[in-house]
């Protein structure tokens, strides 16, 4: 890894804010990625060229900005292996997709006594919700934990599902651990239970090659802002037999068919899930960073966050006074390392990085209920993507490694 390949800087030559701003380290995209300049373009055509109200017009600008908004949702489609567009549903984030998912699941699946089943590393989009929807349906809200690696034996989660567990839900990929669970396995089992299966797919659908049908899972969340997409557009798959079964989730225009005074039919599949006017410029936004994941392969993206993920681990673990959280291997952190530093918090350590211009994470990472679990309060996250290169990880590193001195320790 001593050199940075000419396919490594011609890709970040198409990213603005990388490109004009060689000081900046960006080392947070668990949180958000940057956005390559076609997907800007994108986004701005959009506007200028095609903008009217998807969906409700028959002039030819109303059909070119339908026809922006439904073929975003085939590349989606596509990119996920999903079976039907009407399995695609477009949101505003992976949180109101999961929100979307708990609601609605609750209100078909939940009666008093049944039990919802999640993970102790599941992020607050994939635990708040789950906690609402068991409070309002007298249900209960059982989890699994992990052990210090992160990961979760197939003898724990059999042993957790029961009969009277009606709903599983798990990510993929924890965001604080970088840990990846073996979402086949659990859907199957949770399955073979009568239970459905819900997956966050938020840090694992920017990183990983994920296929729904192979996955076996029954709905699947994701944001379009953490793999190059703007902000502001999320996506839910859902089976469609599952989705036809669901009751809506908001209310309004475009998610009917027919209104009386006293009551309604509601549109197909997926509109029935996506009520008022749509943001059809982030779908086409979402649509031009698909298209950008599949010009540079996930091949290459998945070899690439490997290599610089062992570099990582590597480098990060010599650091006196350093504690890892998580998987011992580099490449089984996929691009998230957690850590603390003895004596010194978070916050300081994040401040201190940022006066060198290194971007990175300090909290609990909307995970509070993990980081409890693995006896700490707070933490510091560098996390990933393809586009970050080795003399960023070399300057993470020695400005970790001067942290302590800044602050005043001997050593």
């Amino acid at each position: 890894m001593a050199q940075e390949t000419e396919f490594i800087s011609r890709i970040r030559r198409e990213f603005p804010l990388i490109a004009s701003h060689p000081e900046i380290a960006y080392l947070d995209n668990a949180a958000t990625t940057q956005k390559p300049a076609a997907v800007l373009r994108r986004e701005r055509t959009f506007y200028e060229e095609e903008n009217a109200n998807p969906l409700r017009g028959l002039y030819a600008l109303s059909v070119a900005a339908t026809d922006a908004y439904e073929n975003a949702r085939e590349a989606v489609r596509r990119f996920i292996g999903a079976e039907s567009t009407e399995e695609i549903i477009f949101t505003r984030n992976a949180s109101e997709s999961l929100n979307l998912a708990a609601y609605c699941l609750s209100e078909l699946l939940l009666r008093e006594g049944d039990e919802i089943l999640i993970t102790i590393m599941e992020h607050h989009s994939n635990l708040l919700p789950w906690q609402q929807a068991a409070k309002r349906k007298g249900a209960f809200l059982r989890y699994i934990e992990c052990g210090p690696d992160g990961l979760i034996t197939e003898e724990s989660f059999r042993e957790a599902v029961n009969p009277k567990t009606r709903i599983v839900a798990m990510t993929q990929i924890s965001n604080v651990l970088g840990v990846c669970n073996d979402v086949r396995k659990f859907a199957t089992i949770a399955h073979e239970a009568g239970a459905v299966f819900v997956c966050d797919g938020a840090q694992s659908v920017p990183h990983i090659p994920v296929n729904v049908r192979d996955l076996d899972v029954d709905l699947l969340a994701f944001s379009g802002h953490k793999m190059l997409g703007p902000m502001g557009i999320g996506v839910l798959y859902g089976k469609r037999e599952l989705l036809l079964e669901m009751p809506p989730f908001l209310y309004g225009g475009e998610m009917i068919e027919y209104v009386t005074r006293e009551s309604a039919t509601y549109a197909p599949l997926p509109h029935k899930f996506e009520a008022g006017t749509v943001n059809a410029a982030g779908a086409a936004g979402l649509h031009e960073a698909i298209s950008f994941y599949e010009k540079v392969g996930f091949d290459a993206i998945v070899e690439r966050e490997a290599e610089l993920s062992r570099y990582v681990m590597r480098l990060l673990t010599g650091i006196p006074h350093i504690a890892v959280l998580g998987p011992e291997r580099g490449e089984d952190h996929n691009g998230i390392f957690t850590f603390t530093m003895e004596g010194v918090h978070p916050h300081d350590i994040a401040a201190i990085l940022d006066a060198d211009g290194i971007c990175i994470r300090a909290g609990h990472h909307c995970a509070q209920p993990l980081l409890s679990h693995l006896h700490t309060r707070s933490t510091v996250r560098a996390s990933l993507a393809f586009y970050n290169t080795e003399e960023e990880i070399d300057r993470l590193i020695y400005s970790l490694s001067e942290v302590r001195r800044k602050m005043g320790y001997a050593e």
